[in-house]
């Protein structure tokens, strides 16, 4: 099968499996674990921090930077697609007492003029103050977008004293698409996640990058959720692996994801515009072509293409290392035959 649902879907190389196997490791609650501080302390280098933390999940990185910059009862604003909304199951709101509130843009872009009307300043006991504004780069649920007024959101933070939180799972993406350092869009942010498990491959894993004082703060978190780690140098090891190699061969995903985009855009004109494809997620719009998302995943899975749905017309494609370009367009034809 040619998986495509997600770049979740990887598996270790057997290079990084070998750094697992070979990694030293220690008891992490204790701090003692040589291969998860040295994850920690790299990848919040990259990133233009002081400190990391080494987390199970890119949603537990997420919960913890965000309750990290809002105290129970305050609010954090976000596009209404965001991840954090959207795929969180809740869980700023029933574990750590945040409200949102959100605008709404195509691809899920920042749109500062809805953020400024948004924004509540601290009025009395009465209403809710906004004290944090939440950005996902690359957007998951707006097609793998970059966000384009990044630099003027954060400029604007700063000038009213308000904390940017970075959803980074798939910075690394942005990144490569750009040109730009990493530190260039997390070091403006207060509390910024990144995940090892999308496009890098690692098996598991993000980390969450912050002040010293926001990372001993989670830390804590962490624990008195369940998720402090012991022997966690294994998982580490695979996260340095990814970080070290991985990251520049990202283009290659981005390149495979346009050409299936430009395979479907003739194939059914109008359900995907291949000029907008800028990462390496491909968001196919079927309204119109006869077509329904069930029906398309059935007929791809029976040929041997796994898709997935994100709506109740579009379909999501997902590039990553584990398919080749050669996949991709086997995929493309696929799908094409099924669409058209």
């Amino acid at each position: 099968m040619i998986d495509l649902r997600s770049d979740t879907v990887t598996r270790p190389s057997a290079e990084m499996l070998a750094a697992m196997t070979s990694a030293p490791v220690g008891d992490d609650v204790y701090g003692e674990d040589p291969t998860v501080n040295a994850l920690e302390e790299h990848v919040a280098g990259l990133l233009g921090h002081e400190a990391g933390l080494f987390t199970v999940t890119g949603s537990l990185a997420n919960m913890l930077g965000v309750r990290a910059l809002v105290p129970p009862g305050g609010e954090v604003l976000c596009e209404a697609s965001a991840h954090i909304v959207r795929a969180e199951l809740g869980s700023h709101a029933a574990v750590s007492g945040v409200t949102t509130r959100t605008w709404s843009a195509p691809a899920g872009q920042i749109d500062l003029e809805q953020i400024r009307a948004l924004i509540a300043p601290d009025l009395g006991p009465y209403f809710v103050v906004t004290s944090a504004v939440s950005v996902e780069n690359t957007h998951n649920f707006g097609g793998g977008a970059i966000q384009h007024s990044y630099d003027a959101l954060a400029d604007e933070l700063d000038a009213v004293g308000l904390p940017l939180h970075l959803d980074g799972a798939r910075l690394w993406n942005a990144a490569v698409a750009t040109g730009r350092t990493l530190e260039s869009y997390a070091g403006r942010a207060a509390a910024a996640s990144v995940c090892l498990s999308k496009g890098l491959g690692a098996p598991v894993g993000s980390v969450l990058v912050g002040s010293a004082e926001l990372i001993r703060e989670a830390r804590v978190w962490r624990k008195r959720l369940g998720a402090g780690w012991r022997q966690a140098g294994v998982l580490a090891a695979a996260g340095l692996y990814a970080v070290e190699h991985n990251i520049e061969r990202l283009a290659e995903d981005h390149a495979n994801a346009r050409a299936i985009a430009s395979v479907l855009a003739d194939a059914a004109p109008g359900s995907v515009k291949p000029d907008q494809v800028e990462t390496n997620i491909v968001v196919v719009d079927l309204a119109g072509t006869g077509h329904t998302v069930p029906d398309v995943v059935a007929g791809a899975r029976a040929a041997g293409v796994l898709v997935g749905g994100v709506g109740a017309t579009q379909l999501r494609i997902v590039t990553h290392l584990d398919a080749s370009a050669a996949d991709c367009r086997t995929a493309a034809e696929t799908l094409a035959r099924l669409i058209g």
